[in-house]
């Protein structure tokens, strides 16, 4: 007997216009971009799939990508667990930048924010504000008929390649080490997202010590190949 299935268009539609968007083909210039990993590299703190590991997974867990999840989440509009208001946009952004631990995780964020905003405004026709990068992802994707924890799993999924991405170019590694790691760190993602989604403003904090100060010191490599 056969089994009827029924498939919604528009989400996946909508799926794959997330899936463009954090494509690594989608010009926003993060391959430029290493949030202080260069620095870990040269340092010799992270030189294998292990340490890249353990760094990956604190960025996620508690530093940079935790905090640009949670107001990623908010920017579209999620779940107010406090008696505040939501928060517009501006005030979003201005918490967002205020929260950057260095001068290049500032211009990495705004540059980045700014290159998806004039891509967007080139595909749909309708300019969007300057945000910060997840921010500005948080705008794009308001309309698209998906679950904000997808969204953010996504999204950290795309913040992960990048960094291992780093590594094959840099440590070196082999690329099948890389996607053996990222095809590891999926359990982790979707843990995260589900958790991140819900998450309240107040939760804003990092505790990553090595990669803020990573960040930091990096501005003052003397050759390096990423702008953070």
């Amino acid at each position: 007997m056969a089994t009827a299935i029924c498939i919604s268009m528009p989400q996946n539609a909508d799926r794959l216009t997330l899936m463009q968007y954090l494509s690594p083909a989608f010009p926003v210039g993060s391959y430029a971009y290493s949030q202080g990993l260069e620095q870990a590299i040269t340092d010799r703190n992270v030189t294998d799939p292990a340490s890249l590991n353990g760094w990956i997974t604190a960025v996620l867990t508690h530093g940079s990508a935790r905090m640009d999840a949670i107001l990623l989440a908010h920017g579209r509009g999620g779940p107010v667990l406090t008696d505040c208001d939501p928060l517009s946009d501006t005030s979003l952004s201005d918490l967002a930048y205020a929260y950057a631990a260095s001068a290049e995780r500032h211009t990495e964020m705004r540059e980045q924010g700014a290159a998806f905003g004039q891509i967007i405004a080139t595909v749909t026709g309708v300019t969007p504000p300057v945000l910060p990068y997840a921010l500005a992802l948080a705008h794009a994707t308001r309309q698209l008929d998906l679950p904000t924890e997808d969204v953010l799993a996504l999204y950290l999924q795309s913040l992960a390649a990048q960094m291992i991405s780093v590594a094959v170019r840099f440590v070196p590694l082999k690329a099948a080490e890389g996607q053996k790691l990222l095809t590891s760190l999926a359990p982790l993602l979707t843990t995260l997202a589900l958790r991140y989604a819900s998450e309240p403003l107040t939760a804003l904090s990092s505790a990553t010590l090595g990669a803020d100060l990573a960040q930091m010191r990096h501005e003052t490599l003397d050759v390096r190949i990423y702008r953070s």
